[in-house]
């Protein structure tokens, strides 16, 4: 175990639990004491040269490195920080590989991903980090997976969706939850959004989960996402917290701008590995709340707002005393100087050794002009004493020489405290302007960063304008080599290829009111069901009718991000569904991109139909729905093979009819499927029945309907005609 924080310790829980002897490499020489129960503790920063005498000492099985959730690296200098980073995950990367086996597990997060997505991101996305931070964590995916490609190691990733949990005493989290108690029990006000939406998990369902991926023999993947999935926006979140802390905290809207959301897609690993989240929203926010404000002395400093009167009286007390300490301390030395002086009187050894004139320089040097004006009048005010032990008062103001003297003190004084006050403030500015320009410098590396990734998009842009028309070629000549049949099945891949997004669905329109869904490529982009009513969705049957491209900016849940219309003529033919693309890039110019591959899809579409309306007399026996062996063999191939691939559902039902006429057995069997399913026959006494966008547990209640016909069926996997 490498790492620090509180995920760091629930993992160590979660593994004595599973009776794993625990190493804890601390990365530090003086670490604080850990609660948990750990065999062995190392305080040695993680780019020591010892790291490797660690890995050839206790040769682990598996190394866990905290880190994006490392307490361990302090990010607010962030530059300096991820250089650090790097250079620990490389020192650790490398002693790993020399071992030679074992497993390397990188916990990630969701900081990788810049910008709002109105999906969820699967782990297929690539990282698009914004600030220093993120980048030093995305750069160390890209190390981990270096690793594991060049030298075959089992390298696994784990991203974890804005971890929360709670802190220890008086180190408050960076979550968003911590965030908004700490604004709680300080202002007692929490500013929060609407339009900022993200998923959080608790660190010890965190910790559960990961120990699955941690000890899986195999994965299908490297990198996992794990997330709750469980989506809360920050007005949500802030109301949960106002519930939990009780009286005197008020939730303040900020809900300004654009919709921010960010939320990892873990159903991979739900269905790899399973989850299940034990602590949700109010009773994981309940417990940070409510720990933070029992214990809010020591999150909180005396001078905010959410302290009590009497640590605000012990603030301000203290306030008082730190600024009358350089005083009191000038009063002290004076006593001192003033007796030392008296007694050092008519030695010889001293006589000429001024000690009021070094006591006024010692505090001119160290503390400034103030103070040496006070120190000047404390000598003068002790000289003239002193003087007024061997002469009278009235004496000792008529003499010119104690003039020149008090003279000589406050010039002496004066010129010292400007000299070190112009220092202090020279030394101060500096260290202002090196902070602003360190700022600037952030924020010129940003703005860098997002001109180079807009470069970067305007490239691709441009690499996709060049090889356009070579593309449209390609996907083109592959639909014309597909069989009529297929020639949809492939069109929804050819789709989600060229339009680079996570769900894509071909919806035939059955009349003007509704639409069958053909093929798809996700669950997702089967969201909106087998049939729907597309005429009831008006914004986008406003935009399909007029024949433009549908995108859905206001987000709306029942609706894809973007749709377009195949017409023939007048008519309405199919309705190309997208999602899965991000904000961004849900623009005019990717609009013409869907239209464009919707007209060269339409060709295929139609050449296709036309074909099957010309082979019609061949395909079909009798101008009835009962098909021939060898079309009904091909076409129920066809959807065999696109259900095997993921692009659609189907059925094949077999139905034994020996004794009965094929006009009889024809009539009564269409009466019971729908006008997209099939029907064929080998020509002898089974009838075959192939039923679309119909699954298996949806294919029983068919069955049972033929059943009541009198006619008895079972299901085939593949086509036995």
């Amino acid at each position: 175990m490498i790492g620090n924080g509180r995920l760091v310790e629930a993992l160590i829980d979660r593994l004595n639990k599973n009776g794993d002897r625990v190493y804890l490499l601390t990365g530090q020489r003086e670490s604080r004491h850990l609660r948990q129960r750990v065999f062995e503790k190392y305080n040695f920063s993680y780019d020591n040269d010892s790291v490797k005498d660690i890995y050839d000492s206790i040769k682990p099985d598996i190394t866990i490195f905290a880190g994006a959730w490392d307490s361990h690296f302090n990010w607010q200098k962030a530059r300096q920080e991820s250089v650090r980073y790097t250079a620990a995950l490389i020192n650790i990367l490398t002693a790993y590989s020399m071992l030679g086996r074992g497993r390397f597990i990188y916990f990630s997060s969701q900081e990788v991903f810049s910008g709002s997505f109105p999906q969820n991101l699967p782990e297929s996305w690539k990282p698009a980090p914004k600030n220093l931070r993120s980048m030093a964590i995305a750069q160390g995916e890209e190390i981990c997976a270096n690793y594991r490609q060049n030298q075959g190691l089992d390298i696994r990733i784990l991203r974890l969706d804005h971890l929360y949990c709670v802190p220890e005493k008086g180190r408050p989290e960076a979550d968003p939850c911590g965030v908004m108690c700490m604004q709680a029990l300080k202002s007692g006000k929490i500013f929060a959004s609407d339009r900022d939406v993200f998923s959080m998990l608790f660190v010890k369902d965190a910790a559960e989960l990961s120990y699955k991926a941690i000890a899986a023999p195999e994965l299908a993947q490297p990198v996992y996402h794990i997330s709750a999935m469980e989506e809360i926006n920050g007005v949500e979140l802030a109301e949960l917290i106002q519930d939990a802390m009780g009286k005197g905290v008020e939730v303040v809207e900020e809900s300004v701008g654009e919709v921010h959301r960010v939320v990892l897609d873990g159903s991979a690993f739900a269905e790899k590995l399973g989850q299940k989240i034990f602590t949700h929203y109010p009773e994981g926010v309940k417990q940070v709340a409510q720990f933070m404000k029992r214990h809010r002395e020591s999150f909180i400093q005396a001078e905010d707002a959410g302290g009590s009167w009497a640590a605000r009286l012990l603030h301000r007390v203290r306030v008082i005393l730190a600024a009358l300490v350089p005083y009191v301390e000038n009063i002290l030395c004076f006593v001192g100087v003033f007796f030392l002086n008296h007694y050092t009187a008519g030695n010889g050894f001293f006589d000429r050794v001024d000690f009021f004139l070094l006591y006024v320089l010692l505090f001119a040097v160290t503390l400034g002009q103030r103070q040496a004006v006070l120190s000047g009048l404390l000598a003068s005010a002790g000289y003239c004493l002193q003087q007024m032990y061997y002469r009278s008062g009235f004496e000792v103001l008529l003499d010119f020489n104690l003039y020149v003297w008090m003279a000589q003190i406050f010039i002496v004084g004066m010129v010292v405290g400007y000299i070190k006050d112009q220092l202090h403030t020279i030394k101060q500015e500096s260290q202002d302007e090196i902070a602003y320009l360190e700022n600037r410098l952030e924020d010129l590396t940003e703005i860098n960063d997002s001109n180079v990734r807009m470069k970067e998009n305007f490239e691709v842009q441009l690499v996709n304008q060049k090889d356009s028309l070579g593309k449209i070629y390609d996907i083109t000549s592959i639909l014309e080599r597909q069989a009529p049949e297929e020639v949809l099945f492939t069109a929804v891949q050819t789709l989600a290829q060229l339009m680079e997004c996570g769900g894509a669905a071909i919806y035939t329109v059955a009349n003007r009111d509704y639409a069958r869904l053909f093929s798809s490529i996700s669950r997702e982009a089967r969201s909106l069901g087998n049939s729907i009513k597309y005429s009831a969705m008006t914004e986008m049957y406003r935009e399909l009718k007029e024949r433009r491209v549908f995108i859905n900016k206001t987000m709306q849940e029942k609706l894809p991000l973007m749709a377009s219309a195949v017409y023939s003529g007048e008519e309405m033919q199919l309705i190309f569904m997208l999602w899965g693309i991000p904000w961004q890039r849900m623009t005019m110019a990717e609009a013409n991109r869907l239209a464009v591959i919707g007209q060269m899809v339409q060709s295929a579409v139609v050449r296709a139909t036309r074909y099957l309306d010309a082979l019609s007399s061949q395909r079909y026996v009798d101008g009835t729905r009962l098909m021939a062996g060898d079309a009904f063999r091909q076409l129920a191939g066809a959807f065999l093979r696109a259900r095997d691939q993921g692009l659609t559902e189907c059925a094949l039902l077999e139905i034994p009819v020996s004794g009965k006429s094929r006009s009889a057995v024809v009539s009564a069997l269409s009466e019971g499927i729908r006008q997209s399913d099939y029907m064929g026959s080998d020509g002898g006494d089974t009838v075959y029945i192939l039923l679309s966008n119909t699954n298996e547990e949806n294919a029983g209640l068919v069955m049972e309907r033929f059943r009541a016909a009198g006619y008895n069926s079972s299901l085939l996997k593949e086509v036995a005609l």
